[in-house]
């Protein structure tokens, strides 16, 4: 009896216990539920509606560019973008094989494609930008094989003028992934296109807009089953509008006067304000063939092309001024060595000076006695040679360095150059070796050769300055009152009386007989200016032209220069190119032809088409 008591009592112990975790195990799974279901049923719902939901990029319509009269540099047209969800590495691979031949995917571009979707695996891949019907077309009708494929509707960049806008705005390329990773561009994506060269990068913040966000429905095969459209406050905001003072019919006028078949650039802005009215070099590309990527073998022909065009020489070139830095001499003369607008020196022109053991030659045989304003007139290196001699070096080097030629112009475009000029006698001590260089340096410097090379947009700063007798202007494509206020802080510090004279002088280059430029005076305007021609040690000199019409209320102030463009004996190619865009403007502008074209107007009256 005690036995079966003893065994009973075992039998209790043992349901008790079973019971006991029979009821823990209940326990836990309802707080599992509950778990579950109640505190974290909001964050798996999130899980569940993120595999459900894929983003898809809206991007942004680039601002419009226009110029002076509201016409369009720079705008946007209806493309199509063709684009892969995110996914495995080996549906995205799949994918990009069936849309290879159709997209002219090579090898290497599915390559770059697969790495680009291994960096960042949960964005969606574009594969092909600016897509064509055709290729939309074929996609749509087959449907069923491109599950993952999004073909979207989005603005692609358009250049009007084509090649003969290209330096001045520039072009886009699709961001790389050096440039994913620098701070300017947090928020941009993969694939996404972006500003690369002139206005397009100089202004990308304020051109690019910000990217709206679309949503779509997958089933669990990654398949497209719903287009949810555009979430609350996710639309994409466009980008800014820029309006400049690039005058379009201007520029493809410049476009087609420029020589064939020859190098260069040609640059025209307000003396007053420093809009720039013209921008142009040459040879010159096409900026749409960029749009969507540009196929490898015409970016390899771009850059190994001999010619450089995709140099804007404008901006990104300086050449020896040559005859033009005459007016830089003259100015300098003026303040530091008493050089008047009557000055004789000593020797008369008969084709050259000794100097040094050394014969420096004029391009003329003999120009005889002249004075300032005849020695601008007929471009004289003789009398100029003497000028630079009697200023001295020393004092030279240190004007013409707060003149601002050792520096850029200030113009809002990326990659600018500048000015180069002599800070002091170090630079050459630095270059050549204490006594590797001669004080016959004064010579070359005198008539715009030597160590000084400027680029068309710092001679038309100069320029400017002596046309208004303002502080010179920073010139600036976009109309911005702010940027028409800055000042570059020098001046000529001339006496109004000495810039008159020299003024005169430059009227008297176009429009008197025996005057270098007397081929291109104009019959509506007082055009004044220096022809220049710049040694070049690779063939035939460089022709430049600075000038600026009209002469005594200027309105426009213009500096090209053409490679090779003034072979011996030939007519400077840079005269009749800068010429035609100042009578061109002038008209366009309305402004009244004047009583006497190159006849100063009586002192005291004003001038006609005065501003």
């Amino acid at each position: 009896m005690k036995s079966n008591q003893v065994h009973r009592l075992h039998r209790r112990r043992r349901g008790r216990a079973a019971g006991s975790g029979v009821l823990i195990l209940l326990v836990f799974v309802a707080a599992s539920f509950l778990r579950l279901q109640i505190f974290s049923g909001e964050q798996y719902a999130l899980r569940s509606s993120e595999n459900r939901l894929r983003t898809i990029t809206v991007p942004a319509p680039r601002g419009t560019i226009y110029d002076r009269y509201g016409r369009a540099i720079a705008d946007n047209v209806p493309g199509y973008d063709v684009s892969l969800l995110s996914g495995p590495p080996d549906s995205i691979s799949a994918g990009l094989e069936r849309l290879a031949s159709r997209l002219e995917l090579s090898a290497g571009r599915r390559e770059e494609l697969l790495a680009r979707n291994r960096a960042r695996p949960n964005e969606s891949l574009v594969v092909r930008e600016n897509a064509s019907f055709e290729q939309v077309a074929f996609i749509e009708e087959r449907r069923p094989q491109f599950r993952r494929v999004v073909v979207d509707q989005r603005p692609r960049r358009r250049y009007p003028a084509g090649p003969a806008v290209a330096h001045m705005v520039g072009y886009i390329g699709g961001i790389s992934e050096e440039e994913l990773a620098r701070p300017e561009y947090a928020g941009y994506e993969t694939g996404q296109s972006l500003g690369k060269t002139g206005l397009e990068a100089q202004y990308e913040n304020r051109l690019a807009g910000s990217n709206g966000i679309r949503y779509v429905e997958v089933n669990a095969l990654g398949t497209i089953v719903r287009d949810l459209g555009v979430g609350p406050g996710r639309a994409s905001v466009p980008g800014e509008d820029l309006h400049l003072g690039i005058d379009l019919d201007l520029q493809a006028f410049a476009d087609s006067t420029f020589p064939a078949g020859m190098r260069g650039g040609v640059v025209a802005l307000d003396p007053a304000t420093g809009e720039v009215i013209v921008l142009y070099s040459h040879p010159t590309f096409d900026p749409n063939d960029f749009i969507g990527g540009i196929p490898l073998d015409l970016w390899d022909a771009l850059r190994e092309d001999p010619d450089k065009p995709m140099l804007n020489r404008v901006s990104m070139a300086s050449y020896p001024p040559g005859s033009t830095w005459k007016l830089v001499m003259s100015a300098v003369g003026m303040k530091t060595a008493d050089l008047t607008i009557d000055t004789y020196h000593t020797h008369t022109c008969a084709g050259g000076l000794a100097y040094r053991n050394r014969y420096f030659r004029c391009w003329s045989a003999g120009h005889g006695r002249l004075d300032l304003s005849e020695a601008i007139m007929h471009s004289c290196n003789v009398w100029f040679y003497q000028a630079g001699q009697r200023i001295g070096l020393d004092p030279l080097l240190e004007e013409v360095g707060e003149f601002g030629f050792d520096g850029p112009s200030g113009i809002d475009l990326p990659f600018e150059i500048g000015g180069q000029f002599p800070e002091s006698r170090q630079w050459y001590d630095q270059q050549y070796g204490p006594g590797g260089w001669f004080e016959s340096e004064i010579m070359n410097l005198s008539i715009g050769q030597g160590a000084n090379a400027q680029s068309p947009l710092t001679m038309a700063q100069f320029y400017a300055a002596l046309a208004t007798g303002r502080a010179p202007v920073h010139p600036h494509l976009v109309r911005d009152e702010t940027l028409a206020e800055r000042r570059v802080d020098w001046r000529l510090d001339l006496r109004e009386v000495q810039r008159h004279q020299l003024v005169d002088a430059l009227v008297r280059v176009v429009n008197e007989p025996g005057g270098t430029a007397y081929g291109s005076r104009l019959s509506r305007w007082t055009l004044a200016g220096k022809t220049g021609t710049a040694q070049n040690p690779h063939g035939e000199p460089h022709s430049w032209f600075v000038g600026f019409a009209p002469a005594y209320a200027p309105r426009i102030v213009v500096a090209a220069i053409v490679e090779h463009g003034h072979p011996d004996n030939t007519p400077s190619l840079a005269v009749p190119l800068a010429s035609g865009i100042v009578d061109r403007h002038l008209a366009t502008i309305g402004l009244p032809p004047e009583a006497t074209p190159g006849v100063r107007p009586v002192e005291g009256a004003p001038a006609e088409g005065g501003g």
